[in-house]
């Protein structure tokens, strides 16, 4: 399985056109697996469940309509963003099973940062609690959503490392109007970004396998 990281901003359908390009390959047994870790300019992706009423601001950034599962999400610089193309007809063709490994390889990065994140099974994400906010108040701090092609998974996750979260008020995020978002600067850890990827690598492997570097 081979392991990506792109430093430069990627534009969403040039991330999107090669996506499709290496899922493809992928399922016709041409190409290896690969995650694929980068940073977006701002934008606001609508899943194949977004509504309408949830795009509140729709002149503020770009709006790219996409194949994934969910609703309306943001991406921008200080997020990570994991592009996920695995063959999951070779590990395990279970939708269910799959998002509760991607939850949990993002909950366990988090670990590493003392941030304790916690899954929903009445919303799709990684969640924190935030009692410096009021007893009930949860924020995302990750965001998922795919999609699957021949059995080969496309898209992934999003994490909040220091985006500017007032982006986030031109949507509903992922449909929830009654949490927030944060991210780790928002809860106090400033922590850059290749050491951000190296947690994700640390916490991918005993999930999904071994990686290895993109050759040159």
């Amino acid at each position: 399985m081979v392991w990506r990281v792109t430093d430069t901003l990627v534009g969403y359908e040039e991330a999107e056109v090669e996506m499709e390009a290496r899922a493809a390959a992928i399922a016709r047994g041409e190409a290896d697996e690969l995650v694929w870790l980068l940073e977006h300019p701002p934008l606001y992706t609508a899943g194949t469940s977004a509504k309408t009423a949830d795009l509140v601001e729709p002149e503020r950034f770009p709006v790219h309509r996409t194949g994934r599962g969910g609703q309306y999400t943001y991406h921008g610089p200080g997020q990570r963003i994991a592009y996920v193309m695995l063959d999951l007809n070779r590990r395990q063709p279970d939708l269910r099973a799959y998002v509760a490994s991607l939850e949990a390889w993002l909950i366990a990065t988090l670990d590493a940062f003392t941030v304790r994140a916690e899954r929903r099974e009445d919303r799709v994400g990684v969640w924190v609690r935030r009692p410096d906010k009021g007893p009930a108040v949860e924020d995302k701090i990750a965001a998922i959503g795919i999609r699957v092609r021949r059995w080969v998974s496309l898209h992934g996750i999003s994490l909040n490392v220091e985006p500017d979260l007032s982006h986030f008020s031109g949507i509903v995020p992922c449909g929830v109007r009654e949490h927030g978002v944060t991210s780790l600067a928002d809860l106090g850890r400033i922590i850059s970004l290749p050491e951000v990827d190296m947690a994700l690598r640390a916490a991918f492997e005993p999930i999904f396998g071994p990686t290895r570097d993109e050759a040159p």
